[in-house]
């Protein structure tokens, strides 16, 4: 398997996962919880991710066109309430001119009754005020059919109006469902692309294994470390195969969280280290490597000074240390400890110096068995940490087994549980 391609699965994570907890209790505590990691996605996971995002935003945006085509068929003319909006006035206008006709009408037999001689008959009277009467009642009815004609065209101009306004607001949330879409389809190929850069995709032939006899322990790391000061401990890089590694990278990363365990202190925490070629305090790279250990012979172990820096402002809280290693040889094979080992210590404020138990320290041994320092015994590491610095060719397995999740935004670790003399 290609080490790019394992990598892909913990970088995906950091890009797709929005925030996991650290849960570090504190070191005074009987009972710690052990670290849970999140499962992570694969490449192939992630290609689905990214293929179904397209699918939906291809959908969301052919909605859009069709909501936005419907708005404009019923925008004409010719749309059936259109039509019907048409008809309506048509009738109201028939409407008013035929209650004009008839309030005309009783004005001219108004003006025929009014206009009987005093010698006009009875008959003539009579036929005269009938016409009055038959022209008063034709204008009430044609009042009444203007009336009704007024109020269906009301009617159709709400029903249109009602129906554009529906169809104006479909185009609306069709072109906010197109924009959700556009976010998650940008957010999945970005994670995507991501994942690719870091398992090394492009351009990357070496195939990488896990390899789990390349261990690393710390030693020294006390429980508690106050606000303010300094902490002296050891990572112990040891290569438990029967091969010499031509390059070795330790990893290391801190993480820390104020005492509700949700918010992060990271910027307040501060990771260094030295080695016997390097004396010179290093600040950790932002990918959370050292330089590389060349080489580190079969069965050997390299030392590593660390010292952890916690800003005098810190407030009272958790933290955690994780390290591993990747190897990496001339002739391309790489690979590294899928495991990530954690150590948890508790942060005491400034002001709470005088009330714990401070700098109480713990030794561990690693989970490998069967591995010993070159010629039988720990005294004095093998192998140097070369001066130029890590290869920006040189596999990062660590970040495989969980680290790569600190480097996506808003992600944190969960802290494993650590004991003195033991760790999980």
């Amino acid at each position: 398997m290609k080490i790019r391609r394992i990598l892909a699965t913990a970088v995906a994570a950091a890009v797709t996962t929005p925030v996991l907890l650290l849960t570090v209790t504190p070191a005074f505590a009987d009972d710690k919880p052990a670290a849970r990691t999140q499962e992570k996605p694969s490449i192939a996971e992630l290609e689905k991710a990214a293929e179904a995002a397209q699918v939906a935003y291809d959908e969301a945006v052919a909605a859009k066109i069709a909501a936005r085509d419907a708005l404009t068929a019923l925008q004409s003319d010719s749309a059936p309430l259109a039509l019907a909006l048409t008809a309506a006035k048509a009738v109201a206008a028939d409407a008013a001119t035929a209650k004009t006709e008839a309030d005309q009408a009783v004005v001219d037999a108004q003006a025929a009754v009014d206009a009987l001689p005093e010698t006009a008959t009875e008959a003539e009277r009579t036929a005269a005020k009938t016409a009055l009467t038959e022209a008063e009642a034709a204008a009430l009815a044609a009042a009444d059919a203007k009336t009704a004609a007024d109020t269906k065209v009301v009617e159709a101009d709400d029903a249109r109006d009602d129906e554009l306004v529906a169809a104006a607001r479909k185009v609306s949330l069709a072109q906010g469902a197109v924009d959700a879409a556009l976010a998650d389809k940008t957010a999945a190929d970005e994670a995507l692309a991501k994942a690719k850069e870091e398992a090394g995709e492009e351009g990357e032939d070496e195939e990488c294994v896990s390899e789990p006899k390349l261990t690393t322990v710390v030693t020294g790391l006390p429980d508690t470390v106050v606000a303010g000061t300094k902490v002296v401990f050891k990572l112990r890089v040891t290569n438990g195969t029967d091969k010499t590694m031509d390059e070795v990278l330790p990893f290391a990363y801190v993480h820390a969280t104020d005492g509700s365990e949700r918010n992060s202190i990271e910027d307040m925490v501060h990771l260094q280290w030295s080695s016997a070629s390097s004396t010179k305090w290093k600040s950790v790279d932002n990918k959370h490597y050292m330089d590389a250990i060349s080489p580190l012979k079969a069965g050997a172990h390299a030392d590593v000074k660390m010292r952890l820096t916690i800003d005098a402002s810190a407030p009272k809280g958790n933290g955690v240390t994780f390290v591993a290693g990747d190897y990496f040889n001339e002739d391309g094979t790489c690979g590294g400890n899928p495991d990530l080992e954690g150590y948890e210590f508790l942060i005491a404020a400034s002001n709470e110096y005088d009330d714990i138990e401070y700098g109480k320290p713990v030794t561990t041994e690693p989970s490998t068995s069967g591995v010993k320092p070159q010629g039988g015994t720990s005294a004095g590491p093998v192998g140097s940490l070369a001066a130029t610095g890590s290869s920006s060719a040189t596999p990062q397995l660590a970040l495989a087994s969980g680290a790569a999740l600190v480097i996506g935004a808003g992600a944190v670790f969960a802290g494993r549980r650590r004991k003195a003399g033991s760790h999980v």
